[in-house]
């Protein structure tokens, strides 16, 4: 699939850093470092706008090295970019952690990984079918 975008930072484009990666890395794009404190929410610019094709999304997802080592994580995750957005791609970090952490320009912040999805026609009945879990929600499969 083929996506337009503009890159007004001084950083490469989004990449997959495998052939088998679903994400791409979204860097930082900051003129001085952000440092975020304990419990602090902070929106970081990445300089890329994009134009997603009809009937995709991008969802910006934590990177799991950010999160497991620094406690830093994607607050409205995943965050969904819709395809008629054309602002720039903002990450939205907190930092779960209890000690502050610094950004610097050009740093890997995120993923981003485009999808499809359906857009959906509700239609009003007055029962479902059934399943053989029915109405069993949170815990109902156990742990084991």
């Amino acid at each position: 699939m083929k996506v337009s975008i503009i890159n007004l930072s001084n950083n490469p484009t989004p990449k997959h850093q495998t052939d088998e990666s679903a994400g791409m890395d979204l860097i930082s794009n900051l003129d001085t470092p952000i440092t975020i404190k304990p419990l602090e929410r902070i929106l970081v610019p990445t300089g890329n706008y994009i134009s997603l094709p009809r009937g995709t999304e991008a969802q910006i997802r934590p990177r799991s090295g950010l999160a497991f080592k620094h406690g830093i994580t994607v607050l409205n995750s995943p965050g969904t970019i819709d395809s008629d957005y054309r602002g720039e791609i903002k990450v939205l970090l907190i930092n779960l952690s209890n000690q502050e952490f610094t950004i610097n320009n050009g740093e890997r912040i995120a993923q981003m990984v485009v999808s499809s999805y359906h857009s959906v026609e509700w239609e009003i009945v007055s029962e479902l079918n059934e399943t053989e879990r029915g109405e069993s929600g949170y815990g109902s499969t156990g742990i084991k």
